[in-house]
């Protein structure tokens, strides 16, 4: 952690962080793996740990289990250079699991173990509201709308920074075995769409959200809410779109070996997040926002060529070094 992420504006993100159990093999079932690497994860926390990881001031407000597995999280972030005062640990509630199955081309099924986890549980009375008021960008997920009291902890700690003038992002990464079904997934995570100053979506979350098909721009377009000051569109190794009320374009993305896309979504979220808390005039200057996806795209990019969300993400010089390389 650099000396001057203290100073810079803060990124505060809030949901979960849990441990994901990885085979050791990819291109194997659950039920046929041998060996699993633990692996720390949660995208909330992952994005926390991609700002800090860039030398940016990022905080996590959430909870985990008062056990080994949620002290050894909130120590992780700690030493990653994360602010942990948001972080509760509830003495009843394990830290949640999720068992993934890496497919021979990288991606991932999910197996969770939330029956019901610490993160579930945060109320609002256990909320640090003065973080998140003290902060340039709340950044937040869909999975902590799924069951209360989270759900309650999530609108107040969105409402607090709405009224502190503080910028929402909303990156509803889409896991549906964590939903009663995909209606509810849909009508869930667009429940608070219009509330987003910005919003991520990968190409398949857009399919699951509209039914349409995500190549098309009006598909696209028919999230668009004219709250929002900019949609982002990640198309994978492809690279991601961009969308505001101005303009609309394409970064292209990199070519790596890619060995696990956990967390890559989530080092293009925290390099994007990092560039915006630094310039927040960046939704209205075209060449400033291509740059910084630019840069976000190397991060996601690099991130995937290793095993687990947090350990796989990349400093600056790494984001850097690739991007020279392509050109």
């Amino acid at each position: 952690m650099n000396n001057n992420s203290a100073t810079s504006p803060m990124i505060v993100s809030f949901g979960e962080m849990l441990i994901d159990f990885v085979p050791d093999v990819a291109g194997v079932s659950l039920a046929e793996s041998y060996a699993f690497i633990k692996a720390p994860g949660g995208a909330p926390a992952n994005v926390a740990c991609a700002i800090a990881k860039l030398g940016g001031n990022a905080a996590f407000i959430g909870k985990v289990g008062d056990d080994e597995f949620g002290h050894m999280l909130a120590n992780l972030l700690k030493k990653s250079g994360v602010n942990s005062d948001g972080i509760c640990f509830d003495k009843d509630a394990r830290t949640a699991l999720a068992f993934v199955t890496l497919k021979a081309d990288g991606q991932r099924e999910f197996m969770f173990y939330r029956s019901p986890s610490a993160d579930m549980l945060l109320k609002e009375s256990e909320l640090k509201l003065d973080l998140i008021k003290q902060a340039k960008i709340f950044h937040y997920g869909s999975i902590s709308l799924i069951s209360e009291p989270c759900k309650s902890a999530h609108m107040a700690a969105m409402k607090a920074a709405k009224q502190a003038g503080v910028l929402l992002s909303y990156d509803p990464n889409v896991r549906l075995p964590l939903w009663p079904s995909p209606e509810a997934a849909r009508d869930g995570i667009k429940s608070i769409w219009d509330q987003a100053d910005f919003v991520k979506v990968s190409d398949d979350e857009v399919e699951f959200l509209t039914k349409g098909d995500p190549k098309k721009d009006d598909v696209v377009m028919s999230l668009w809410n004219d709250n929002f000051k900019l949609l982002i569109v990640t198309d994978g190794p492809e690279g991601c779109r961009y969308f505001t009320k101005k303009f609309k374009g394409k970064v292209n993305g990199y070519k790596v070996k890619t060995i696990d896309t956990t967390g890559a979504g989530d080092a293009f979220v925290g390099a994007f997040l990092q560039a915006v808390a630094k310039d927040p005039n960046l939704f209205n200057d075209e060449n400033k926002l291509k740059e910084a996806l630019e840069f976000a795209n190397a991060c996601g990019a690099i991130s995937t060529t290793q095993k687990g969300a947090i350990p796989s993400l990349p400093d600056k010089a790494q984001a850097e070094k690739l991007i020279k390389e392509a050109k």
